[in-house]
């Protein structure tokens, strides 16, 4: 069989996985509601705890569950919605969702721009999870006391979007693979880090928009992920077709944040 072929093959078995995975988590899911709604869990601590736990492996295998969904889709076509955005807004909004998760963990996390507004064509939505993904990385190898910082730079012909954190870095001998760990199954991340499939996902979306990621990391400084995206609009702007929300109707943020954040995030108190 030609490589070409074995990812065709490997793209149809991982849709079907994550097609029959949704369909299990939906169950498991509307059962928690029914076991756990979210009156009583206000009520007892030790409900709401047991809830968190199923919560947050819910969302867990969710994410897994779309992380497969798009690793599906490697070889396929690419066919973004851009629309022009203002990417100033849309990242300082970013920060601000993921400033009190960041504060579960004790880490600070920090917004830079000297522009107030800035407009470029994105698909919204899967820069989103680019930049949500690039943060839970952030999250996950950053010690307490920790800063993540958000930083924009206008070009004339491109937009940078630089997340850099004090971390614990990335290994020299480990940068040649960081973006298709997955392939290498002795340098993937045990429990719950997953299976290294959130770099080569956040690298596509980037290419989808005719951008780029570049990732330099000094062991035991930081690590730097720089996003480059084109400085311009589109011209015409198609009415949106009808696009299935990637998180079910959840709670984006916690969802590509999940495998980074302690269970404390999935009590009551923070899912309200």
């Amino acid at each position: 069989m030609e490589p070409k072929d074995e990812y065709k093959l490997l793209g149809e078995v991982l849709e079907q996985v994550s097609g029959q995975l949704r369909s299990s988590l939906s169950n498991i899911y509307r059962s928690l509601e029914r076991i756990a709604p979210p009156e009583l869990r206000d009520e007892k601590a030790g409900l709401d705890n047991d809830a968190a736990i199923l919560c947050q492996s819910y969302y867990r295998i969710l994410r897994l569950t779309n992380n497969l969904s798009d690793a599906a889709q490697f070889d396929q076509p690419i066919h973004p919605r851009l629309r022009n955005d203002d990417i100033v807004d849309f990242c300082r909004e970013i920060t601000a969702r993921a400033k009190a998760p960041g504060e579960l963990l004790g880490l600070e996390l920090e917004f830079r721009c000297t522009k107030s507004s800035h407009i470029i064509a994105i698909d919204r939505d899967r820069l989103e999870r680019m930049m949500l993904n690039l943060l839970s990385n952030a999250f996950k190898f950053t010690p307490k006391g920790g800063r993540i910082t958000l930083e924009i730079r206008v070009e004339l012909q491109r937009v940078e979007l630089r997340l850099t954190d004090t971390g614990c870095g990335i290994a020299p001998e480990l940068l040649d693979t960081v973006f298709d760990r997955y392939l290498h199954t002795e340098r993937i991340d045990p429990p719950p880090h997953g299976l290294g499939l959130g770099l080569p996902i956040c690298r596509r979306i980037a290419q989808e928009h005719e951008g780029s990621l570049l990732l330099t990391s000094r062991l035991g400084e930081g690590t730097t992920v720089t996003v480059s995206l084109p400085n311009r609009k589109v011209k015409s702007q198609e009415l949106s077709t009808l696009v299935v929300d990637y998180s079910g109707g959840f709670n984006h943020t916690l969802l590509e944040l999940s495998d980074a954040l302690p269970k404390q995030a999935f009590t009551q108190k923070y899912l309200d």
